[in-house]
């Protein structure tokens, strides 16, 4: 059937449909990675927006119970240049457009996916609709498309309740604002007991269980919207150690009085090179986050670089003096993406032993 894709700024593509069929109204991303799609789909870092996979060939590997990263596909709509109808792989339960029916997502393909992303990189992330209405008008739909926004869509995608994994090493508390289930295997791979809590949780009420250390996961969303989760930090730096992922890392700075903004088209693969400055070493790294630090806003007395990016030179990590804090932009995590650094889980593992010896 056919669909249409339309920009605020006008920009008309014409393709078909794949999931289901209907209209839908979101922030229009893309996403670098070759591979990864049905990670990219589950996670909730994605919340409002509907996302471009610039590789062309996607659904290859159909979809499996295994890759996913929260229990159901987070995007608003899904573009790509070529649907896979008929996937190979051991693993595959079901076909990408199947998976997107049965939880009720709207897909176009057959577009020039390179060239909405040169638009996109050009004029930065802008609203849009992706329908399968044959009696489409953009002009009567453009005031609705331009007004489309999420308030705060954390708390759309965090635990409704406190959760907990056992373990016999360290126990963690882990604060839930969108968070991929990868940093939960990596935390249980160590060996460590989790608790996972919804991200309006107290501050007292999670040092009520006792943790050796506490992380802040990734999430949707401006940051700033976040004042709550905010408030919690503040009220957490120092009592343990810390360790921030993504919306934590910039949550952690606005709780020390630095700034965020907004990045022109984000930051949304599993190839962006990013440099650890004590390492001297670069690391490809998985990322998805449309918000960035200010690194003029930074207090040097109390935060210093510990990552950059090497593609904008954007701040990718911090590490805070004087506290067992440190936070990075990018996912250790990875999935999808390289694990190159993932001995980020394992400093943060030293970083417990050390406070609590």
């Amino acid at each position: 059937m056919k669909a249409i894709l339309a920009l605020e700024d006008g920009t008309i593509f014409t393709g078909k449909s794949f999931g289901v069929e209907g209209e839908v109204i979101g922030e229009i991303v893309f996403n670098t990675g070759m591979t990864g799609y049905q990670e990219v789909l589950t996670d909730p870092s994605y919340c409002g927006q509907i996302v471009t996979m610039t590789y062309p060939l996607i659904g290859n590997y159909g979809v499996n119970m295994e890759d996913i990263e929260s229990s159901k596909p987070q995007v608003k709509g899904f573009i790509v240049r070529e649907l896979c109808k008929t996937p190979s792989n051991w693993r595959s339960i079901e076909t990408l457009n199947d998976y997107l029916k049965r939880h009720n997502i709207i897909g176009i393909e057959g577009i020039d996916t390179r060239a909405l992303t040169k638009i996109l990189r050009s004029k930065g992330t802008m609203n849009g609709i992706v329908t399968t209405d044959e009696n489409f008008d953009f002009e009567s739909s453009l005031e609705k498309i331009k007004s489309y926004g999420i308030k705060n869509p954390v708390y759309e995608v965090t635990t409704k309740e406190v959760l907990h994994y056992e373990g016999t090493g360290f126990k963690v508390a882990l604060i839930d604002l969108g968070i991929k289930q990868n940093i939960v295997r990596s935390l249980l791979n160590r060996g460590c007991e989790v608790y996972v809590f919804p991200a309006w949780t107290k501050a007292e009420e999670i040092l009520a269980i006792d943790p050796d250390g506490i992380m802040l996961s990734n999430g949707p969303g401006d940051p700033k919207d976040c004042t709550d989760v905010i408030e919690t930090i503040k009220n957490l730096i120092g009592k343990r150690p810390i360790f921030g992922i993504c919306l934590g890392h910039q949550l952690t700075a606005l709780a020390n009085n630095a700034n965020t903004g907004r990045l022109k088209y984000g930051h949304r693969g599993c190839n962006h090179p990013v440099k650890d400055i004590n390492k001297d070493l670069t690391y490809i790294t998985s990322q998805n986050h449309g918000y960035t630090i200010l690194e003029e806003t930074l207090d040097r007395e109390l935060m210093e670089i510990s990552h950059r990016n090497m593609n904008d030179n954007t701040v990718e990590g911090v590490r805070y003096k004087g506290v067992p804090v440190f936070t990075v932009q990018f996912h250790p995590e990875a999935s999808p993406g390289p694990g190159d650094t993932a001995y980020l889980f394992d400093e943060f593992m030293d970083m417990m032993k050390k406070f609590k010896e």
